[in-house]
């Protein structure tokens, strides 16, 4: 009888086993579904985002602006229980911005004091990394992951298409304030969504600027205001199989070159590519080739140079992509003949959307200045921290002008009064367009440090509801943005402050006149 019981209990362990097992086959079987042979990882179509076809009168929070730093205010928000909703317009249909329609795919971390591959921050932007290949990603991946995180959220509605939009903004107190947004559809309909908060998520801070906030251009603050850095349209090689990886690798990473190597999906170097001889000298030239590697065989890679585009008139935006278009074929033939590793390469298209480093620098509440890089400065309201070199890039044609890095900061904090207006409210402006100085933008300018800050600027709009006050009262509140800071280390952000020695260039004489020389740009630290 016992025996007959241990076999029948047997039997049925043996059915749940095969049931558990098909469970297990059929889920992998959904999620390879959802991947695509085409990329060699994700199916595009996951990437297209699904728009509310109807939306709220009413939000805790508007988020315009769907570039990284976008896409993690809103989710930080959301996740703090705001009502929230994140537009945009260009006729975009996927998350990602500069990443994923500029095709900006190798990311420039902040790295840790003395370390090789930890980095300042973490929190969302981990979560987004974690995710996708790299420090150079596939675009359909990271598009991919940005839709999942945000169709997480139940808070969040988004609104892709739309023909523009512009800021809601009323007197309050005396003072500019920004109460929501009008959305213009293709077909010219309006209507307005108020929100007692608006996160400007747009490379150049459209909403702030249209709200009468105030802004430097480009690298006035140094007595410039005619020249920006050059313009990139990030262009397509194809045929880059893994032999051909495998050689890039040999090649970079036996030069023994400064700034020069490769890893799995990335490589940096080629900078024999500064003597290529342009046809159109005065308009367009190439500089070494930063190259991020895809799933699909091909590498994204970021070396072209467009001088003289104005980033607000789009003629000559196009005419950027034009000077590229008839320049590549004969920018290929230089690398055919000079790398015989790139020989059986072709060219594939050029990125949807082009990768403008700088336009307008805000007036914010603090301005990050060179002297709080130089000398490594922490913030008693830092909601994020930077590392990344600052990186000048060319501004005109000029064979002496091959941009510069001004120096390489060990650390800095970047604090919560550079994202609020001086003179709008209701207003947070994250991104490349915060307030920071033109040169100290070299550095600050960087997507994995906009996406600390978008993360922030969600969590601070939680506070300032919470607290019934205005932005502008949380970023002067030394209790509430500890309050913040609390929550955003709770979120999984890392603001510990690193002990780094002071420079030695701070006990020199002659210190005074290095700063305010480093200051105007006429003195380089590297």
């Amino acid at each position: 009888m016992d025996g007959c019981v241990f076999v029948n209990l047997r039997k049925r362990a043996i059915v749940v086993l095969i049931i558990a097992l098909l469970i297990v086959i059929m889920a992998l079987l959904y999620w390879w579904n959802g991947r695509s042979t085409e990329s060699g990882t994700f199916s595009p179509k996951e990437a297209i985002v699904q728009s509310e076809r109807v939306i709220d009168e009413q939000y805790d929070l508007v988020v315009v602006g769907t570039d990284p730093e976008g896409v993690m205010a809103a989710v930080s928000a959301a996740r703090n229980g705001l009502h929230t909703l994140l537009i945009d317009s260009k006729n975009r249909e996927i998350l990602g911005g500069l990443f994923t329609l500029g095709w900006l795919n190798s990311l420039d971390m902040n790295r840790l004091p003395g370390s090789q591959h930890d980095y300042f921050n973490k929190g969302l932007f981990k979560e987004w990394y974690d995710q996708v290949e790299g420090d150079s990603f596939d675009v359909t991946t990271a598009a991919v992951i940005f839709n999942r995180m945000v169709k997480a959220e139940k808070n969040i509605d988004v609104r892709m298409g739309l023909h523009s939009f512009e800021p809601l903004v009323e007197e309050i107190d005396g003072k500019q304030a920004v109460v929501g947004v009008k959305l213009i559809e293709q077909d010219g309909s309006e209507h307005n969504v108020l929100a007692p908060a608006v996160i400007d998520a747009t490379q150049d801070a459209d909403i702030a600027a249209a709200a009468g906030a105030s802004f430097t251009f480009g690298r006035q603050d140094i007595g410039d205001d005619k020249l920006l850095m050059a313009v990139t349209p990030v262009f397509k090689l194809t045929n880059v199989t893994p032999q051909v990886w495998k050689e890039i690798k040999d090649r970079l990473n036996g030069d023994d070159l400064p700034g020069t190597g490769a890893n799995d999906q990335s490589a940096w170097g080629y900078g024999e590519m500064w003597d290529y001889p342009s046809t159109n000298p005065k308009k367009l030239r190439s500089r070494g080739l930063n190259m991020g590697r895809q799933n699909d065989n091909t590498v994204l890679i970021n070396s072209i140079q467009v001088f003289g585009v104005d980033p607000f008139d789009p003629d000559s935006r196009e005419g950027a992509y034009e000077a590229a278009r008839n320049e590549l074929p004969m920018m290929l033939t230089y690398i055919h003949d000079n790398f015989p590793e790139l020989k059986g390469l072709a060219l594939g298209p050029m990125a949807p959307e082009l990768y403008i480093r700088e336009t307008r620098h805000l007036i914010g509440e603090y301005r990050l200045s060179m002297i709080d890089l130089l000398e490594q400065r922490d913030h008693w309201d830092a909601i994020a921290y930077g590392s990344y070199p600052i990186d000048i890039q060319s501004t005109s044609s000029a064979k002496t002008d091959r941009g510069a890095v001004v120096m390489a900061p060990k650390q800095y904090a970047v604090p919560l009064r550079t994202l609020i207006p001086q003179n709008v409210d209701g207003l947070l402006v994250v991104g490349r367009s915060a307030s920071f100085d033109t040169l100290a933008h070299g550095s600050a300018r960087v997507v994995t440090l906009g996406m600390a800050t978008g993360e922030a600027a969600g969590a601070a709009v939680k506070i300032a509801i919470d607290e019934k006050i205005t932005l502008r009262a949380l970023s002067a509140s030394k209790p509430l943005v500890k309050k913040l800071q609390d929550l955003l280390i709770v979120q999984g952000m890392d603001l510990k402050s690193r002990k780094v020695k002071q420079p030695e260039y701070m006990s020199h004489p002659a210190y005074e006149g290095l700063k305010a020389a480093v200051s105007m740009g006429i003195a380089l630290g590297s």
